[in-house]
């Protein structure tokens, strides 16, 4: 069965010390989505110029739809400065204002939202005034809200988060993120006290909070599942979260269970650490042979 999935959010290029690397979250979530055989629509901006005509050629490249990303002349396509001298904690320098910065309500991106059985959105793009105002319009719209935290200070702010936040249905985050977020409801008990608060307060139905080695929690309001982590030797760890939240929504919409989809996200999330750079293409075959070898 096919899914309707919408991805909305910054498309840029990430400029590492070795050279620079496409990249953007949800344009990471959005091809490991095409990876695992979905077929995700994504919404985004660049700029009409060299960096934003290479970016489109790259999504092209990986079979990956580029109807609704919007090419504007006013602002160039975005780039981010990426420190990689902790490879377990990456530093990110986000330039602003870049052409993803003004992504435009459309007919057409309304139509596809409306349609689309999830739709899939983060922090980053929500950090100005058109961007921001555009995805909240869209979040009307949509059946089911996946929230993709990515705290990136300076571009992060509690109250547009919490709007973020109340018109989820799953969220994914990591354990640092899931901290900054407790904190402002003085949750300051373990991590599956604040994962229990926070999906009640904002009535979620699933959260899920990365641990990076130690692997990743999920609940659903009734129950916490925890997969432990894969052991490999990490490379970068660009782009792992964002698989990880591509292969359990995958699985999630197949109907796999939890624990199931947990499994699989863990192990995608990890591989994905062992490459360096953000998308690299994982096979089901791939993945089979690395939860068996690591069983």
């Amino acid at each position: 069965m096919t899914h309707a999935i919408a991805v909305y959010g910054e498309m840029l290029w990430d400029m590492l010390p070795s050279g620079k690397q496409p990249g953007g979250a949800p344009m990471n979530v959005a091809i490991h989505l095409k990876n695992f055989g979905m077929d995700p629509q994504f919404i985004s901006r660049v700029g009409d110029d060299d960096l934003g005509r290479e970016l489109m050629e790259y999504l092209a490249g990986q079979q990956l739809s580029t109807a609704y990303i919007q090419t504007g002349t006013t602002h160039l396509t975005g780039i981010v400065k990426v420190n990689l001298s902790d490879r377990t904690e990456v530093v990110y320098k986000i330039v602003q204002p870049v052409a993803w910065d003004y992504i435009q309500s459309t007919p057409e991106n309304v139509q596809l939202v409306k349609e689309a059985d999830v739709f899939i959105y983060g922090t980053l793009a929500a950090r100005g005034p058109q961007s921001r105002d555009t995805l909240y319009e869209l979040l009307d719209y949509a059946k089911v809200n996946v929230f993709d935290v990515n705290v990136r200070p300076p571009h992060f702010d509690r109250a547009t988060a919490e709007h973020l936040l109340e018109k989820a249905d799953i969220v994914k985050m990591n354990e640092h993120e899931l901290a900054v977020i407790a904190e402002w409801y003085d949750i300051l008990q373990d991590t599956e006290t604040q994962m229990s608060e926070l999906t009640d307060r904002f009535g979620l139905k699933l959260m899920c909070v990365t641990l990076g080695e130690q692997g990743a929690l999920a609940t659903d309001g009734k129950e916490m599942y925890r997969q432990a982590g894969y052991s490999v030797e990490v490379q970068d760890t660009i782009g792992s979260g964002d698989s990880f939240l591509a292969m359990f929504l995958t699985e999630y919409l197949h109907h796999a269970s939890i624990p199931e989809a947990l499994k699989k996200a863990c192990a995608v999330g990890a591989m994905v650490a062992s490459y360096s750079g953000a998308t690299p293409a994982i096979s089901r075959h791939q993945l089979e042979e690395f939860i068996s070898v690591q069983s």
